[in-house]
């Protein structure tokens, strides 16, 4: 087998586009892109840009869980953001991203969904948005990242509650939000890590483990994939580096 470029490079601890194997390329974050959404976030790392929009409706909430809000994510894959995505149902791929986002939300407590009740019969149910614009590697850091940028943002609409309506462009203030869950990517290539892989260097990856972390440093979500097995050791390792990543990515984090 030939070894491509991105290979040879990432054997030397060096990468295509200069940086080192646990950089990240550069990190925006742009929040109140969406004037309809009550919450909405921009996130660009490098050539991959992902828009969430949250917005809330009224509902009922779930037999085994009264007096709790709902929280549902859900993706969609453009195929003007990769030649690789197609128009349609959603794939297994926007399956996964959005179950591993809500994960990192749900089990951060990042919502405590107690607040988002409204009376005995009716609760806020939030919805997250995933929309990705452009793919080159890295979604699932973006997309977290945009997420919850996009939450913390986000406004509860005021209600008539004679008439269990939304009153219009009138809010009560912010979703509390109590933690905020940053994902990070840990890759293997051959015996490497690496950090925000380009989607030429995703290719390549052999294993790599989601990892989303709260601010205390409390692992709220863990999710494997590739075709090779991670030894324990490894994961140990992994999970430091995402811990000690997350804490620089929070920082831009509204």
């Amino acid at each position: 087998m030939i070894e491509t470029n991105s290979e040879k490079k990432i054997k030397d601890n060096k990468r295509l586009d200069g940086r080192s194997l646990l950089d990240f390329r550069k990190i925006n974050v742009e929040t109140d892109v969406i004037n309809k959404a009550q919450g909405s976030a921009h996130v660009r790392i490098g050539n991959t840009q992902v828009i969430v929009g949250v917005k809330l409706a009224i509902g009922e909430p779930y037999a085994d869980s009264i007096g709790q809000g709902n929280l549902m994510c859900s993706a969609e894959f453009t195929p003007m953001s990769s030649p690789n995505f197609e128009s349609g149902p959603p794939s297994p791929n926007s399956i996964e991203l959005a179950r591993v986002i809500d994960r990192g939300i749900r089990e951060s407590k990042s919502i405590n969904l107690e607040n988002l009740s409204i009376d005995e019969k009716h609760v806020w149910t939030v919805f997250v948005d995933i929309h990705i614009i452009s793919h080159d590697g890295n979604l699932m850091d973006a997309a977290a990242l945009a997420a919850i940028s996009a939450l913390k943002t986000a406004k509860i609409p005021k209600i008539d509650k004679e008439k269990m309506q939304v009153i219009v462009g009138e809010y009560e203030g912010n979703i509390p939000i109590d933690h905020v869950p940053i994902n990070v990517t840990v890759c293997k290539i051959g015996d490497k890590t690496i950090l925000d892989p380009t989607s030429v260097e995703e290719e390549l990856i052999d294993a790599k483990l989601s990892i989303s972390v709260r601010e205390d440093d409390k692992i709220c979500a863990l999710q494997k994939q590739g075709k090779e097995g991670i030894l324990m050791e490894e994961i140990e390792k992994m999970i430091d580096l995402a811990i000690s990543k997350s804490n620089e990515i929070r920082k831009m984090v509204n």
